[in-house]
């Protein structure tokens, strides 16, 4: 995203976009990708909801989200760019907010992987991540990534 400072983030993240919807796709190669054609869309509301639930400690993928409201909607999967997205606008409504925060940086790309798209990039997720005890590890020499060492056995636990 751009001009962060010029947008309001919590306008965005309260409007649904006529969502919650669902879509079926009729594309082979997706259908076999996702494991189905019952694609839907959570509004961004509904990641900060349960980006809230996260606790000291725990870590959550966007993949791991995206499975839960799929199976809490009854598709086969919720549609991912949008995903992405949300997630971006949940971490920057709840930095543009004085109160109510949302862990965000407890919300992590796919593999443990950083998310630089967040408020003040990767170095402010790295530092809070780290002052919860998590170890950050970076890979890559010209691609550098950043990513959340053993994440998996800090997974929160949606069900």
């Amino acid at each position: 995203m751009a001009n962060e400072d010029k947008k309001d983030f919590n306008a965005m993240l309260h409007d649904n976009k006529d969502m919650p919807k669902f879509q079926i796709i009729t594309d082979q190669k997706s259908i076999e990708k996702y494991g189905g054609s019952k694609m839907y869309f959570a509004p961004p509301i509904d990641y900060d909801k349960v980006m809230k639930n996260f606790y000291y400690g725990k870590v959550i993928t966007v993949g791991k989200i995206r499975e839960y409201f799929a199976e809490l909607s009854g598709a086969d999967f919720t549609e991912p760019i949008t995903a992405g997205i949300f997630v971006s606008i949940v971490a920057w409504a709840s930095y543009q907010r004085s109160e109510d925060e949302t862990p965000y940086w407890r919300t992590l790309k796919a593999n443990g992987e950083l998310n630089a798209k967040y408020p003040n990039g990767i170095e402010a997720q790295k530092e809070k991540l780290e002052a919860e005890g998590h170890t950050i590890i970076q890979k890559g020499r010209k691609n550098v990534r950043y990513y959340v060492k053993g994440y998996e056995n800090s997974l929160f636990d949606l069900k």
